[in-house]
């Protein structure tokens, strides 16, 4: 599967799972402008003509593992890439994106920033070149004897996480909900109880849509946790998951926990836009999985919601940046990092100040599309430690010229606001509380394997 990366596994019998991270069955638009693209658009004729090194028998593996789960039918992407007469037509644009990195579409900038990434969607430099050069030697078919098994894709609606930990432990759904189609952007905002009898430490959650018309008209959703407070009243915790085109779910580190309670109420916040077709009673879902009882972890993650600050007033053919800024009285360690905007957010970093003085970049996305949401989950040992005081500085560009193919008319003005026209500025990120103990000790950790590695790196060269 797409991007498959190992991932630690946890205290249950889901372990020996957990052992690999499955990519999803990704959400969204593929392959830009792709739509009504023909044979006569890119050129190629596929005959086999003079020998080539390349064949299609060494190109399909790669589209097997990293195109076919949306380029196929029934999927989301705009053409099947299944075999070699479907996927020699799009040969010419297959090459372009493809050595652009804008297929397979993931975001994060290469070369900058922290770079290793569970779930990594990018296409290895080899694969990239394997495309190339077999488009540069006219797509030639090769012998079909050599293609490999292919494969048989589902055709019903899966949680995204159900390959590497089975069938979720609880399902908390919303109301149902009505959507017309016809109309402007809605908003879903029920409250619906746990459904738990005791509380229980987790340790992944998964938002889904319906299938398949909830896919089309469901914006985002996001279940937010509320818990009683000394009064009595019901207030805002955190935010659980999130359903985006693109994201899969949150899944915690193996050494912190997120607390459900027995009487904590979700608030769905589902975000609603019209297709053209009615869906009746839709209904978005929340996907649970538990440790086992008695598990008690070292510390607390929450995700968040994270803002940048100022004002988003595009004029027509203009341009403008936003910032936010973040303190902690205490240690954390960041584990992932999504940007969040509309069509015109271009680009956006998050870079940490720490107290003394260094700053440093810590993830970069410079071509955002809204079409496809990532949540940037960094591997255990490079997630940034940081000390208290550190600042987190997030900033946002954004972009209303003719130059952005997404935005839907450069010559009028868009600000800040929540409709799907509007335009948004905020990070979501997960975050691991620490206690100064904890901190140190992973500061320490890490710093013996660096030296463990080194010394093993030198004695390979020696």
């Amino acid at each position: 599967m797409r991007g498959s990366r190992s991932h630690p596994s946890h205290a249950r019998s889901r372990s020996a799972a957990l052992a690999v991270f499955i990519v999803p069955l990704a959400l969204g638009f593929t392959f830009r402008d792709l739509a009504g693209q023909g044979p006569a658009a890119n050129g190629v004729n596929g005959t086999d003509g003079a020998e080539a090194d390349v064949t299609f028998s060494d190109v399909a593996p790669i589209l097997q593992a990293n195109c076919q789960n949306c380029h196929r039918e029934g999927s989301v992407g705009p053409m099947s890439l299944l075999t070699y007469r479907d996927t020699r037509r799009w040969a010419s644009r297959m090459k372009d994106l493809v050595s652009k990195r804008l297929m397979p579409p993931y975001h994060l900038d290469t070369g900058v920033g922290i770079q290793d990434i569970k779930d990594d969607w990018r296409l290895a430099e080899e694969d990239i070149e394997t495309i190339v050069a077999w488009v540069d030697a006219g797509a030639p078919e090769g012998d079909p004897a050599d293609l490999p098994p292919p494969i048989e894709w589902p055709n019903e609606q899966r949680w995204q996480l159900q390959d590497i930990l089975g069938e979720p432990d609880h399902v908390i759904k919303s109301k149902p909900f009505d959507v017309q189609a016809e109309g402007g952007d809605t908003w879903w905002r029920p409250r619906v109880p746990t459904g738990l009898e005791e509380d229980r430490w987790v340790m992944a959650f998964e938002t889904r849509p319906s299938f398949p018309a909830g896919r089309q008209v469901v914006h985002h959703a996001i279940p937010r946790l509320l818990r009683l407070n000394e009064e009595g009243e019901y207030q805002r915790i955190q935010s659980l998951s999130e359903y985006a085109m693109g994201k899969i779910g949150e899944i915690v580190p193996t050494d912190a926990g997120r607390m459900l309670k027995a009487n904590d109420m979700i608030e769905w916040d589902a975000h609603y836009y019209p297709m053209g077709y009615d869906v009746p009673g839709d209904q978005v879902e929340l996907g649970i999985w538990f440790h086992e009882e008695g598990y008690e972890p070292e510390f607390q993650q929450d995700l968040r919601l994270y803002p940048l600050r100022g004002d988003i007033a595009l004029a027509p053919g203009g341009t403008a940046m936003t910032q936010g800024f973040h303190r902690w009285d205490h240690p954390v360690r960041l584990d992932s990092f999504q940007p969040h905007g509309h069509v015109h957010l271009h680009a956006m970093s998050i870079q940490a100040l720490y107290p003394d003085g260094r700053l440093e970049l810590i993830s970069m996305v410079t071509d955002f599309d809204a079409r496809w949401h990532h949540s940037y989950i960094y591997e255990d040992d490079v997630a940034p430690l940081l000390p208290p005081g550190t600042v987190l500085v997030m900033t946002g560009w954004y972009d209303n010229t003719a130059e952005n193919e997404l935005t839907p008319d450069p010559e009028i003005w868009y600000a800040r606001g929540a409709r799907t026209g509007d335009e948004m500025s905020h990070a979501w990120l997960a975050v691991t509380h620490l206690s100064e103990e904890g901190y140190q000790r992973l500061v320490e950790e890490r710093e013996a394997k660096l030296t463990t590695d080194e010394d093993d790196d030198s004695n390979d060269n020696h």
